[in-house]
């Protein structure tokens, strides 16, 4: 449902780890252009963010990699991953094929990229993935003597044999004794591989053809942090395990405490409707002022903004700022200048501030903020400086979007505090 407000006549390169000079440690991820269950899968939005990125962001805030790559045979893939910090490696149409497997991909990079030594593959489609994990993982190799690693989770479930129907054989229990069926707290579960990577030297690769050789261990996740889309096909489902346990960036504020939105463009649809006896209109969700009282709810103070050259009338402004319980501040072509002042002025950094844009004029704020959001039909140069796309386009559900967001994102923090408390053997 929309509000009318009527008026009358009057009216984000990677930092480089301290290492051995002759061991050069590069970061890849595999993302070919045909999927066929999801096409382009591999830069569809997830949460305000390719799905990609959410690996490449990882990487390259780890700080291990003296270089990071996307292995890929599609031009818009190729764009993101240049986006999000990554290297472009354009793959072969001869390991771009259906049948193409991971390892011969990644031998034909290794041809190429003499100078790696330690190649380190990424699942794009496991985006719960931390810089604490490739740092944890890595070291195993750098540090403790591993020739490869590759990433687990525990899992308790129990497995039976698989019969054929109609054959009258009997099924068999593979890792349990049912007289003697353990509870849960009692039994530590098995190790599974969950995708998210695959670490190993050169040489196991080049030689034994293979990512899990030599002097091979594991390294151990969390099962909040093993999803895997190519299983969890629910995209909104998958949306939410990564708002929870995915990783924002080293900057994450955890408590947002101001927010700037614009009105054109992001609480409305930028439309003024004019009536024949010329009263003045513009068009607010109800979604987008639930969502704004969510946030003050929260003790976030909401600033709606203007510029200098939008058409809304200043009476329909103070309409707008009595409903909204909002208040309404002017801005001029460069937004920054005006709202600087605001963050100094209430003794906050841009990491505690949330900023909602739309166009180019915006673009630096997005940048400096903690938390930045475009609506999904915003220009091109805007999404790119965003850390956040809405699904909804402005005046139609953005601003609610993005709120969410932020509402979110705080229940992440708190629930990172709480990591360390996990009990993994009865989680």
């Amino acid at each position: 449902f929309n509000l009318l407000f009527r008026l009358g006549k009057r009216g984000i390169s990677s930092s480089k780890m301290p290492r051995n000079a002759k061991s050069h440690i590069a970061a890849l991820i595999l993302a070919r252009g045909g999927s066929k269950g999801i096409p382009l899968k591999n830069i569809k939005m997830l949460a305000g963010v390719p799905l990609i990125g959410w690996v490449l962001r990882a990487a390259v805030d780890s700080g291990m990699f003296d270089s990071v790559w996307v292995s890929t045979d599609h031009d818009k893939i190729e764009e993101v991953a240049k986006a999000w910090g990554a290297q472009v490696h354009r793959r072969s149409p001869k390991v771009s094929r259906d049948f193409s497997s991971s390892v011969e991909t990644i031998q034909e990079f290794l041809e190429h990229h003499k100078e790696v030594d330690i190649v380190c593959h990424f699942q794009a489609t496991s985006p719960c993935l931390h810089p604490f994990h490739v740092k944890e993982a890595l070291e195993k190799i750098t540090v403790h003597g591993y020739d490869s690693v590759f990433a687990v989770v525990r899992r308790h479930q129990f497995r039976w044999k698989e019969v054929k129907k109609g054959s009258g054989e009997k099924t068999v229990p593979f890792n349990l004794e049912p007289a003697k069926r353990p509870r849960r707290q009692d039994w530590p579960g098995e190790l599974c591989e969950n995708g998210s990577f695959y670490f190993a030297k050169k040489e196991i690769i080049e030689k034994e053809g293979h990512l899990q050789g030599g002097k091979l261990t594991y390294y151990e996740m969390l099962p909040e942090y093993s999803v895997d889309i190519d299983v969890d096909i629910d995209w909104p489902v998958a949306e939410q395990r990564v708002l929870r346990y995915g990783y924002f960036g080293k900057d994450t504020p955890e408590v947002v405490r101001l927010m700037f939105c614009n009105i054109s463009g992001c609480l409305t649809d930028g439309k003024i409707f004019m009536s024949v006896s010329g009263e003045a209109m513009v068009s607010v969700n109800t979604r987008d002022t639930t969502g704004l009282r969510m946030l003050q709810e929260e003790q976030v103070e909401v600033i709606l903004l203007t510029t200098e050259k939008d058409p809304i009338d200043p009476a329909l402004l103070q309409k707008l700022e009595d409903r909204m319980m909002c208040k309404v501040e002017k801005v001029g072509q460069e937004p920054l200048n005006d709202l600087q002042s605001i963050v100094e002025k209430k003794k906050l950094e841009w990491k505690d501030v949330a900023f909602m844009g739309f166009d180019q004029a915006d673009v630096k704020c997005l940048n400096l903020a903690g938390l930045s959001a475009v609506p999904g039909d915003a220009p091109a140069v805007a999404k790119k400086a965003a850390k956040y796309i809405c699904h909804c386009a402005g005046g139609s559900g953005a601003v609610r979007d993005f709120t969410e967001h932020i509402l979110l994102q705080k229940q992440m923090a708190k629930s990172q505090r709480e990591h360390d408390r996990i009990d993994r053997h009865n989680f």
